[in-house]
């Protein structure tokens, strides 16, 4: 049976049958208090990954604009050379006042301010005044020798056209503002909601908040690089974004103003001449500017601001050569007729307010800290479409995994028990990604198809007294961060701590902690849980089984451990997605062992796409077809395709498989094997097979520096060939094969290629074994006879971690290998090389 999966349900369904009893009416609020609480971190969560997929797009645009926008100055330098910067000369630069009469007769503007530098051949700026209808005059960059009209600034309306896009998105100048003012919000909430999900449980552990591991893969590897590098950016961001909102709303930056003593933003705007006031000719500033000069020692940049009417002061912005920042100008106004100074205000002795206002800008671009703060403020906008690809990959993953668990959910609801008895089995479940929750939903289908009762449940809507409930819990954990538990699992793990006593005493469970080993604690909250749960007085069905990642022994181990529980064969759990058939094509047949009074075996090539991957130990699934090459039998064979073990690598350009010729009465195969038979013998050359190749994690290639024992009979030469040359290409010579077959007149296959490598060096023992060939007393002799009679070697290269490969047949040859393990190591020997992966068959 299947009951719901959230334990509410299960409360409200028992009170409809009878008086609820006081465990639940206890349990009852504590699962109304663990919703609100599981609710209020899950808010925040979609929150995050919402406004991240949402407008975190459009933020993607302002981070690159705002990068480009970073080195403005210097791009405009490279690609306008001797405009703002001229060759210096031994003569004077011309005076404001000479360059404005020099402009405005060549212009027939007047000119409103000129800005002007100390540093020698820097080129002036001079702004005319605005004409009829427009809120700025029109500006010229003027060389400081001679006062001619400096070129155009090629690019300059590309910065113009970014700087809008930056500010205001394109749009209207005040509805663009307020756009842009509230993605500068999204931004902050991102990176506040983004520091609150991921506060580890060790807050005063740097390593944890600053340190990218690069050898995670997958959405491990995502994660981290998202969670880090916006832990890095973070500051940043929180001064973009509010040094951002004062520019984009009135309201924030009038009040901010008024706060900071500065005057109202419309009472700077220049007021319309009256009649009264006509505009005055050009004043003459000559006498201004000698006082300023005199006045001002160590300028370095000074913005003239000249009278429109007369009786009006030369208003002076000028920065001084220890000045903090850019924005950080003294103010100075002089009389023009006699050069008396009749305000002076240095940055130094303004309010507080005013010289916090002024930071804000600098802040912004960064220039606050010099050249560092604009490498870092170019390099936290340039993040922005790091975290929107990170994050999109991150929100397909979990939507592609939602998939998965409601494929699974659909499959469990859908799959009838064979007549399941009993009290049901808990099959709980602790996920933080969606792996666990689709393993435990797999683990309970094929409970139910081997007629076990379950119960799904996540742990997350789960209470520890409910455990009392069943006699049997089957739980697959994963573990978050640094040995943590999942988000939603945090409570259930705290009650469970907090519970004492042995109040699980007549519970059996078993735990299957998945992990990565890459982090410091690896299947952290497996193992806690596993003591938590012993400690409580449950008793473990099995030893807790890790899986680091996906890996396939792991869940191999759990899907035999199942099979035990339910009495009954059950299939691999956490299989992956099969691969399509593809087209391949048959290049060439080469009988092995003529005259042999075996089977004939046959040397199959083939050939494929392009591209074709895979590793040594790895099977090539075939349909067979009929002896006429007909579709007659091929969709009964769809359902029972033949899986062949490499015998090549696919690296090599080629497959080559091994091939025993399968003979048997009648049939439409003409006596034939349905496969063997037509890739042995019927199958013209050139012709189509329809073949896939599936991983065969059991019998993975061990590509590092341990010794290898490869044993095997006939066919079953095929996969240790393959690991084989995967070992020579690694350079790994710690290798013995002991093959075995019949004769060796006829039977000697591949024994060319074999010997070869034994004089190379490749294989450091070789031993062939043919049983029909004449021994001592007449006595047959097969691999097992040959590994027995070794069996201090063996110790020897055990003894050096070695580990050992089995292919061939099942019956005969594997079932001996097996009995002499077992008589060299003992039973607790073989187990623990099973337990350790160094046990590896492929046996058929």
């Amino acid at each position: 049976m299947i009951t719901s999966t959230f334990p509410q349900a299960q409360l409200r369904a028992s009170a409809d049958a009878a008086p609820a009893t006081s465990e639940q009416r206890q349990l009852a609020p504590a699962l109304r208090q663990r919703r609100w609480h599981w609710s209020w971190k899950q808010v925040w969560f979609q929150l995050h990954w919402f406004i991240g997929i949402t407008a975190g797009t459009v933020l993607v645009i302002i981070g690159l604009s705002g990068a480009t926008l970073a080195f403005k100055d210097e791009l405009l330098d490279v690609m306008n050379p001797g405009v703002r910067h001229v060759p210096v000369e031994t003569r004077a630069p011309l005076t404001p006042a000479q360059l404005a009469n020099i402009a405005a007769a060549e212009h027939g503007q007047r000119v409103a301010s000129i800005t002007v530098y100390a540093q020698a051949g820097t080129a002036p700026r001079l702004f005319f005044a605005p004409k009829n209808g427009q809120r700025r005059g029109e500006s010229v960059y003027v060389h400081p020798y001679t006062g001619a009209t400096q070129p155009t600034l090629a690019g300059a309306a590309f910065f113009e056209w970014t700087e809008s896009l930056h500010r205001w998105l394109l749009l209207p100048r005040d509805p663009g503002r307020q756009v842009a003012g509230a993605l500068a919000l999204c931004l902050l909430g991102l990176a506040l909601s983004g520091l609150y999900l991921r506060w580890p449980r060790r807050p005063l552990d740097w390593r944890t908040w600053l340190t990218f591991d690069a050898a995670l893969k997958g959405r491990s590897f995502l994660w981290n690089l998202h969670a880090v590098a916006g832990t890095w950016c973070l500051l940043v961001y929180v001064a973009l974004t509010l040094t951002g909102i004062y520019w984009s709303y009135d309201v924030v930056r009038d009040n901010i103003d008024a706060w900071a003593g500065k005057p109202p933003r419309i009472a700077q705007a220049p007021k319309r001449a009256t009649k009264e006031k006509k505009e005055a000719p050009a004043i003459d500033i000559g006498l201004a500017w000698s006082s300023f000069q005199q006045h001002a020692p160590g300028w370095t940049l000074a913005s003239v601001r000249l009278p429109a009417r007369a009786g009006e002061a030369v208003q002076f912005t000028w920065l001084a050569s220890d000045a903090p920042h850019e924005r950080a100008r003294s103010r100075m106004s002089i009389a023009p007729a006699d050069g008396t100074l009749t305000e002076n205000e240095p940055y130094r002795q303004q309010g507080l307010g005013s010289r916090l206002v002024n930071i804000i800008y600098p802040l912004h671009m960064g220039t606050y800290f010099g050249l560092p703060g604009r490498i870092i403020v170019t390099l936290a906008s340039l993040g922005l479409p790091l975290f929107a690809i990170t994050g999109w990959m991150l929100y397909l993953g979990r939507r592609k995994a939602k998939r998965a668990v409601q494929a699974q959910r659909a499959m469990l609801a859908g799959t009838p028990g064979n007549m399941a008895t009993g009290l049901p089995t808990l099959v709980a479940y602790a996920s933080q990604s969606g792996q666990a929750e689709r393993l435990a939903l797999e683990s309970a289908r094929a409970l139910q198809q081997a007629g076990v009762a379950v119960d799904v449940h996540s742990l997350d809507r789960f209470d520890p007294a409910q455990l009392r409930q069943y006699a049997r819990a089957l739980v697959v954990a994963s573990t978050f961060g640094e040995g943590e538990a999942p988000d939603g699992t945090r409570r259930f793990a705290r009650l469970l701590q907090q519970t004492a006593g042995t109040p699980l005493a007549g519970l059996a469970f078993g735990v299957l902690a998945l992990g990565d080993r890459h982090y410091s604690d690896f299947c952290g909250f497996g193992h806690a849980l596993e003591r938590q749960l012993r400690a409580l007085g449950a008793t473990p069905l099995f030893p807790l089984i890790e899986v680091d990642k996906h890996e396939p022994a792991a869940l191999a181990d759990w899907s035999q451990a199942l099979a035990r529980c339910s009495g009954s064969a059950i299939d691999a759990i956490g299989v992956q997605e099969e691969a399509s058939y593809a087209e391949w094509r048959l290049a060439r047949r080469v009988l092995l062992n003529p005259g042999s009074m075996g089977g004939e075996l046959h040397e199959i090539t083939l050939t494929g796409p392009a591209g074709t991957t895979g590793e040594a130990g790895a099977l090539a699934e075939i349909i067979g077809c009929n002896a006429d090459g007909s579709d007659g039998d091929a969709q009964a064979a769809q359902h029972a395709p033949r899986s062949y073990s490499l015998a090549s690598l696919p690296s090599d350009g080629e497959l080559q498989l091994l091939l025993r010729q399968e003979r048997h009465a009648g049939g439409d195969n003409l006596g034939y094997g349905l496969c063997s038979g037509w890739l042995t013998r019927f199958a013209p050359l050139d012709s189509p097979i329809r073949l896939r190749l599936q991983a065969n994690p059991s019998f993975a290639p061990a590509l590092v520096d341990v010794p290898c024992i490869y044993i095997g009979n006939g066919s079953g030469l095929a996969g240790l060939r393959a690991h084989l040359r995967a070992r020579r290409r690694a350079g790994l010579a710690r290798n013995w094969l002991l093959f075995g077959e019949r004769q060796q007149a006829f039977d000697s296959v591949c024994g060319e290629e074999l010997q070869g490598w034994l004089d190379a060096g490749h294989l450091a023992r070789l031993d062939r074994v043919f049983s029909r060939d004449g021994n001592e007393g007449g006595k047959r002799q097969y691999v097992q006879d040959r590994l027995r009679e070794h069996a201090d070697e063996l110790r020897d290269w055990l003894a050096q971690g070695a580990i050992v490969y089995v292919c061939g047949s099942l019956h005969g040859m594997a079932a001996g290998i097996d009995a002499v393990l077992q008589e060299v190591l003992g039973q607790d020997g073989l187990d623990a090389l099973l337990a350790a992966g160094r046990y590896r068959r492929d046996v058929y």
